[in-house]
């Protein structure tokens, strides 16, 4: 493979899931500003607005009604709805480090060992030892399950999300389609949730925060990404929100990273580097030493 081709691959595929990836990690940072809410309703709120939005933007949404299969649709919507409404909760009972770790590795480990079991599971030690090298974690077995629902529904979401793009539906379409029915789904349960606290200034910067940034911009970059990458991968390299989350949490929230979490970022890092080049990709110096002594042999 060329080098341009690689950086050509590279810049559809991985690069747009990893600016997916740090939208995503905004959102602790971004929640922890809002006002006093439950916290499944600040993952609603966020996803039927974003949900709409991306349904309400797409080109192509009739057609895949249409014409794609009808219980991938329902089983993306639903999977969707449950991340957001399993993912928060768990945030909330056992603490970001757990949930996210339990929630971010879990797809990972369903759809990626196979195909690149060293990289997927040095990326997921990584995010492991990042997230809970604190040594504070709160374990909360309902928080736990909860975490490992949301994990196990971003699997399903992304695994059909890439057969129905790669069945030939637009990315786009596909992922508009999908968020809409999720938004759907959601609406019913967010009055039951509470949506008191939307109408506070703070509260409606988080919902848009979130339903713009994180929903709508963040899953349009993931559905391009997924057009030219595998689930497995895809997932694998979403591993980097945590990163990003914990940086932020420094930066903006002014916590504070041990060295021990700093140490499973750079494995973290140096899984995901490998994993964004290409299976069979040469190194640089490799393919430049075999162009050289094909010149001079």
């Amino acid at each position: 493979m060329s080098p341009a081709v690689a950086r050509a691959r590279l810049a559809q595929g991985p690069l747009p899931i990893l600016a997916a990836c740090f939208l995503w990690g905004t959102t602790g940072t971004a929640a922890s500003l809002a006002p006093s809410a439950p916290a499944g309703a600040v993952g609603a709120a966020g996803l039927v607005v974003g949900g709409l939005l991306l349904f309400l933007t797409a080109r192509g949404t009739r057609e895949v009604l249409r014409t794609a299969d009808r219980r991938l649709l329902v089983l993306g919507a639903v999977t969707v709805a449950g991340y957001a409404l399993a993912f928060y909760p768990a945030v909330a009972r056992t603490g970001v480090a757990v949930a996210t770790a339990v929630a971010l590795a879990t797809a990972p480990i369903v759809l990626g060992t196979r195909s690149r079991p060293v990289v997927t599971l040095t990326a997921v030690a990584g995010c492991g030892i990042l997230v809970l090298g604190g040594g504070d974690a709160h374990v909360d077995l309902v928080g736990v399950a909860l975490a490992l629902v949301a994990g196990l529904s971003y699997a399903a979401y992304s695994a059909v999300c890439a057969h129905l793009i790669a069945s030939g539906h637009p990315s786009r379409a596909v992922v508009g389609t999908v968020f809409g029915g999720a938004s759907a789904l959601t609406l019913p349960v967010l009055p039951v949730l509470g949506v008191s606290w939307i109408g506070t200034v703070g509260g409606a910067a988080v919902v848009g925060h979130l339903a713009v940034s994180t929903t709508f911009v963040a899953y349009l970059l993931f559905g391009h990404g997924l057009r030219h990458t595998t689930a497995a991968a895809a997932t694998t390299l979403t591993l980097a929100e945590p990163a990003v989350a914990a940086v932020l949490g420094v930066l903006v929230l002014h916590e504070r990273l041990p060295p021990v979490s700093w140490c499973g970022m750079g494995l973290l890092g140096a899984a995901l580097l490998a994993l964004a080049r290409p299976p069979g990709a040469p190194a640089r110096g490799a393919a430049v030493g075999r162009e050289q002594r094909s010149t001079t042999g």
